[in-house]
């Protein structure tokens, strides 16, 4: 991650958050046309396509008069999907009572709320039933925070998250907003995962209007998916479902995170916020004290339990939590455990646009007042598809003004799952690699050409440092080594460390580099050609090759390292690997061990050499 080492054959995965909406999981049971349908009706639309319109809450009888009206129009479900949509939106479909009653339930608002809502409100207005509907949940939100006691264990290892003891009362009245939040979304009837991973994805500030929003969002978005699948993939996926539904073990899903890690993730100070800390909340140990100088990245959000064990293995050093939204226009929880001074930290220069319209200012022209981003979301390993793309504008195109309210939830999902961007009128478009350099921080075509693929290049960015964040980290290094620095690279990626290290005009008198891919060592080595580099890069393939021996002989052949940076795979660790997120007894992200050997190595060594 600084970068995580991969292999041709293995594609690491880069975030927590990323692509974890995708688990959401709905078990829809068949569902047919009633009897007093049409059999020519039923004749002409299949099973799936109704239980699809069905779980997203219209009512058969809807859905039957939709088919009815749209018969002429080749029977096609986006056609059938927009009149449901009006229905939905119009007083005329919202004239039955019952009708109204089942969508909201079948959106997961309790019956009651629902009654009492339409009593105060009346029942031809959606718009005024959904507000009430969502203030009746704030207050049960609150309610149930009177009653709420989270007992937080002082010697728990889950909880070396906290900064210190007199902060720990903060630390959990920064975190209650969300939980509370997450408490009422349970109350309503949502799965306690599904609601987790939407309070991720909004961001700590949304409301619960917004996180409801962006679920059921997720859940359209779902039957857009099935409805347009492919026959073949159709078939695959309602055999997943049944799958899912019979042989699957429900697996308990992790929360801790919630509680653990700080809301606000500032670390120890970012530039122009307030909270600077002067000093360390918790001193180092003595026997971890620099130089040499170490610096570990990894993801935040990880399976319970996992930076207790990484700071165990570092020095129980407390993590410093770092969201990148603070430095760039995109975000990206990491944590950060080292050893660097923090006083005095600067930022590299000049500093970087903190919005996406302030990044990409030609975007401004089409951005619709109803996209209310202004930061992306963590940068992925992969884009979105063309066909993706293709199906959002013909749903836009359908209407001259505004969508609908449903088509702008589904449209905004798409937007925040995979970072789209408006490029023309009705038109998104996923951020080339280009745009991701000057995101994270590195110099134009760092990445480009050489013989590097597209699909390379996203994969490289998708799992690199943010420059200017780390480089901010590293600040303290330039006047403790005036005349250069030694650098062991663990992980180095495309080598976010040492274009951080440029950038804030260090000289790197020695870099050895240890990193597997071969795409990534030639970006490192184009980096310091072009730059003119006047130091040393020696070059290694595989850390779990690098022995003692051969760092001791390193050392005394370079007269030590100052620094040992690096970052693990998070393949094991990520949110978006649902199938082999194991924590660090993982295949990959074991390798963080392989870290900790060589870093006590190289300390060893640096202790025999100063005698």
């Amino acid at each position: 991650m600084v970068e995580h080492g991969d292999s041709d054959d293995v594609n690491w995965n880069t975030d927590d958050d990323e692509l974890a909406i995708d688990n959401f999981q709905f078990s829809p049971s068949p569902v047919h046309m009633s009897a007093t349908s049409p059999n020519s009706i039923q004749n002409r639309i299949s099973d799936e396509t109704v239980a699809s319109f069905v779980e997203m809450g219209f009512s058969t009888q809807m859905i039957a008069r939709a088919i009815e009206e749209t018969a002429g129009a080749n029977m096609e479900p986006m056609m059938i999907l927009e009149t449901l949509f009006n229905y939905s939106a119009s007083t005329e479909a919202s004239s039955s009572k019952s009708k109204v009653i089942n969508h909201f339930i079948a959106m997961g608002f309790p019956e009651e709320h629902v009654i009492k809502a339409m009593q105060e409100h009346g029942d031809e207005d959606v718009g005024e039933i959904t507000n009430a509907l969502l203030t009746y949940a704030e207050v049960d939100k609150l309610r149930e925070s009177e009653d709420m006691n989270i007992n937080i264990n002082d010697d728990d290892d889950d909880n070396l998250y906290s900064l210190s003891s007199d902060d720990e009362e903060d630390e959990l009245n920064n975190s209650s907003n969300e939980d509370r939040i997450l408490q009422a979304l349970i109350k309503m009837g949502y799965l306690r995962e599904d609601a987790a991973i939407a309070i991720e994805r909004c961001g700590e500030d949304a409301s619960m209007e917004e996180v409801v929003d962006f679920i059921c969002a997720a859940q359209m978005a779902r039957q857009f998916d099935e409805i347009y699948a492919e026959p073949d993939k159709k078939e695959l996926m309602n055999n997943n479902k049944k799958r899912r539904t019979y042989t699957e073990t429900p697996r308990k899903p992790n929360t801790d995170q919630l509680i653990s890690l700080p809301k606000e993730m500032i670390g120890f100070g970012v530039p122009n916020h307030p909270g600077l800390m002067m000093h360390r909340p918790v001193p180092i140990p003595d026997i971890a004290r620099g130089p040499p100088f170490f610096y570990y990245e990894n993801v935040a959000m990880t399976p319970k339990g996992v930076w207790a064990k990484i700071s165990s293995h570092l020095y129980d050093i407390v993590p410093e939590f770092v969201d990148s939204k603070h430095f760039c226009a995109a975000a990206r929880k990491r944590g950060y455990i080292h050893n660097l001074p923090i006083q005095n930290r600067f930022q590299i220069q000049p500093p970087q646009h903190n919005t996406i319209q302030e990044a990409f200012p030609l975007t401004k022209r089409w951005w619709p007042s109803w996209d209310g981003r202004t930061k992306l979301n963590c940068l992925l390993t992969c884009i979105a598809s063309s066909r993706l793309t293709e199906k959002i504008r013909e749903a836009l195109e359908r209407y001259d003004g505004e969508p609908p309210l449903d088509v702008q939830k589904w449209v905004m999902y798409e937007c925040k799952k995979w970072n789209l961007v408006w490029v023309g009128k009705n038109k998104l478009a996923p951020l080339d690699a280009d745009e991701m350099e000057k995101l994270l921080g590195f110099p134009r075509d760092h990445t480009r050409g050489g013989g590097i693929s597209t699909t390379d290049r996203y994969k490289s960015l998708g799992n690199s440092f943010q420059v200017d964040t780390v480089a901010y980290h590293l600040s303290l290094l330039k006047p403790l080594f005036p005349n250069g620095i030694n650098v062991l690279s663990l992980f180095t990626g495309i080598g976010g460390g040492e274009v951080a290290l440029h950038r804030l005009q260090i000289k790197m008198n020695v870099v050895v580099s240890v990193e597997i891919s071969d795409a990534n060592r030639n970006i490192l080595r184009s980096f310091w050609e072009q730059t003119n580099q006047k130091g040393i890069l020696r070059e290694f393939k595989d850390v779990q090759k690098l022995d003692d021996n051969t760092i001791e002989r390193l050392m005394d052949e370079y007269g030590g390292f100052d620094l040992v940076i690096g970052g693990s795979p998070c393949n094991n660790l990520a949110g978006g690997n649902r199938h082999h997120r194991v924590g660090l007894e993982g295949e990959h992200s074991s390798l963080f061990f392989d870290y900790c050997r060589i870093l006590e190595a190289v300390r060893r060594k640096a202790r025999h050499m100063r005698r």
